[in-house]
């Protein structure tokens, strides 16, 4: 079964641990379905934990390589216009391209089609009360968190990864600035 996630599921499963959005991406990570990631979709939720929740450069950067590597990077072909809110219509374009069987939102107008393309759309509660009985409790192994001990030297990124990670957050590296991350 290939899925989608909506921003909001991301953005709860990494911002409040311990609830039902956290055990949905804890059944991704055990592989009892594929999750499907698109681009768009990563910058938003990259976009609001930094807004919303003050996350900074760093953790948005672990963030985003989590996200990666748990879910299928897909790339959308085709633009849709079916949603007014037009970030909700890159949910739907990830789930078309993914070939996806059900996307899982708490989002009303996306949750109001029923079923869109044959993929049915699903809340989480429905999802996880449907598919979640062989999952386990989430592990915090995961979560994206600072180094708790601030004596560990951070790897230093090269110069590929230093711009490669100031693109996809959408900030500039100061010239002559060394950048690193906590292991």
């Amino acid at each position: 079964m290939r899925v989608v996630f909506d921003t909001n599921i991301y953005v709860s499963a990494l911002a409040i641990p311990g609830g039902v959005a956290e055990r949905a991406l804890q059944m991704a990570m055990e592989g009892a379905f594929a999750l499907a990631l698109s681009r768009p979709i990563l910058d938003e939720v990259l976009g609001i934990l930094s807004r919303k929740f003050a996350r900074d450069a760093e953790e948005l950067a672990r963030t985003a390589i989590f996200l990666s590597s748990v879910a299928e990077h897909v790339v959308p072909a085709h633009r849709v216009r079916v949603l007014a809110d037009l970030p909700d219509n890159r949910i739907l374009e990830c789930a078309l391209a993914a070939a996806a069987d059900a996307i899982v939102t708490g989002d009303q107008e996306i949750l109001s089609l029923g079923t869109w393309q044959g993929i049915e759309i699903v809340s989480l509660r429905q999802f996880v009360d449907r598919f979640g009985r062989q999952a386990r409790e989430p592990r915090a192994a995961y979560r994206v968190e600072r180094a708790a001990r601030k004596e560990e030297r951070p790897v230093e990124l090269s110069s590929e990864q230093t711009a490669f990670l100031a693109k996809l957050l959408k900030v500039r590296p100061r010239p002559g600035a060394r950048y690193g991350v906590q292991p």
